[in-house]
């Protein structure tokens, strides 16, 4: 059977032509939002890869707000982007090592001290 997919660089290198919202890129109070194919993620940035989050799966589970960092995004497999909190097309892994189904739509409300 004919496996189809992508290479890694062919991988990395569409990230170019996507939505990506690093780490580096949010800011003390950002709020990122992020709708999956099955689910709603609420991610309030407190610092330096740490994070509030609500929604999805943490409220299924009576967490919300849950305090965690995130492990990264990944294509669905084993393959991890470190520095990226959310990207369409992407799943995030949290550091409890949930990992969300595909991401369909992102929304980032930067803080007032950003706009």
């Amino acid at each position: 059977m004919r496996r189809l997919g992508y290479s890694l660089n062919k991988i990395i290198q569409s990230l170019d032509s996507v939505e990506v919202i690093t780490k580096n890129n949010v800011h003390f109070k950002d709020l990122v939002e992020v709708t999956t194919q099955n689910s709603t993620y609420k991610i309030f940035v407190l610092g330096q890869n740490d994070f509030l989050i609500s929604g999805g799966w943490f409220d299924r589970k009576g967490l919300s707000p849950y305090r965690t960092k995130i492990n990264g995004c990944t294509w669905g497999g084993s393959i991890i982007k470190h520095d990226i909190i959310a990207s369409r097309g992407m799943c995030i892994e949290f550091g409890n090592r949930v990992t969300t189904t595909v991401i369909k739509e992102i929304n980032w409300h930067k803080s007032a001290s950003q706009n």
